[in-house]
């Protein structure tokens, strides 16, 4: 089958899924982490969206992968990364983490699966983790191994999620709270399950362990799925951007830190927490940033796909340029195109009258939205 251009090699691997998304009729990819990731499967942006509202979906997010950090000094090693205090997370617990560098860029922003008091996973968005965190555990001579384990995630996502999960392993799904994870068996293995996904509706992710079951996992799930309306799919835009989930190499890259991005409840900025990053991510609490990211809702029709920056400025299309739309799409809920931006200071309160300027050559009238849009 056709992957829109890609030039197959194995610098892009296939994930264990890969086959079988071919099979439902994938018609195009993306490269995360130098894996595949579906990103659409012949329906409408609109049309998946509306079907992840109200059904169910299966998605392949092997591109998610595990960096796994373990050993004695395993714990430390993942607090040296972040300056979200983990002292208090438990084992079964996923938590959000923004993973900054000397001068508070963001690294990454995974969520965390603490699997043990001395093993975790850092379930990574789409930059080199993994040799980050060898760099560290090295020059700072840390008792502990890091590696990338042969898992696999598997997202099941929509308001049928937990009917469908339940189906395949049982009642007990349905006790997992939110940004918490179980083990379950599949076919005499022990797998984790996490309330975790990248859409509003939410759902779970199988974190498989062992690629060679992919095919198995994914023919299970969807025979129980097909009662409830299951559909191949993928992470939707104008649902992500609803939900104020945020993409790693769009949103945000190292030149930006998480108090722009947002993630301020996320981070102990006063001192308390030794990590890398410490002295910049206080001094920039301290002085305050100076844009932040938010929403921009705006008309004009639906928006081309936004392949790169689009401006947006203040009073006018010949106002002062403010921010940059980094994701934007359509959205059926709100009829209206909906976007992220990093908006200057001044101009970020809600209801601020915006123009955005897409690469159609429309000049689109719009106003600043808070995270997540109402």
């Amino acid at each position: 089958m056709s992957t829109s251009g890609l030039n197959m090699s194995r610098r892009i691997r296939r994930t264990p899924y890969t086959d079988r998304v071919e099979a439902h009729g994938v018609t195009g990819f993306s490269v995360v982490n130098h894996m595949l990731l579906p990103k659409a499967f012949g329906r409408s942006v609109a049309e998946d969206f509306i079907h992840l509202r109200e059904h169910v979906q299966v998605w392949d997010v092997s591109c998610q992968r595990q960096v796994e950090i373990a050993g004695p000094d395993a714990g430390h090693l993942v607090q040296w990364m972040t300056p979200r205090d983990i002292s208090r997370a438990v084992p079964g617990q996923c938590l959000y983490v923004p993973l900054i560098d000397e001068r508070a860029g963001m690294i990454n922003d995974p969520v965390l699966l603490k699997l043990a008091d001395d093993r975790y996973w850092l379930s990574i968005a789409d930059s080199d983790v993994l040799l980050w965190a060898k760099g560290l555990a090295i020059g700072r001579g840390l008792d502990v191994s890091v590696d990338e384990p042969d898992v696999s995630p598997l997202a099941v996502q929509g308001p049928k999620a937990e009917d469908l999960m339940a189906s395949v392993f049982g009642d007990a799904v349905r006790e997992i709270r939110h940004f918490r994870f179980g083990i379950f068996d599949f076919r005499g293995t022990r797998q984790v399950i996490a309330r975790t996904g990248y859409s509003r509706p939410g759902g779970f992710e199988v974190f498989l362990r062992d690629g060679s079951l992919g095919p198995a996992l994914w023919d299970t799930i969807w025979k129980a799925g097909m009662p409830l309306g299951i559909a191949p799919g993928c992470p939707n835009v104008p649902d992500r951007i609803e939900a104020g989930l945020l993409s790693y190499g769009n949103e945000m890259t190292r030149a930006n830190n998480p108090l722009e991005c947002g993630m301020g409840k996320f981070c102990r900025t006063d001192g308390q927490v030794e990590h890398v990053g410490r002295d910049a991510l206080a001094r920039i609490a301290r002085q305050g940033v100076e844009r932040q990211i938010r929403g921009i809702v705006f008309d004009g029709g639906p928006c081309p796909p936004c392949g790169k920056p689009w401006p947006v400025t203040a009073e006018g299309p010949d106002g002062p340029r403010i921010g940059q739309v980094t994701s934007a799409g359509w959205s059926p809920r709100l009829g209206r195109n909906v976007g992220l931006s990093m908006v200057e200071r001044g101009h970020w309160d809600p209801g601020q009258p915006v123009t955005v300027l897409s690469v159609d050559g429309a000049e689109r009238p719009g106003a600043v939205s808070g995270l997540p849009f109402a």
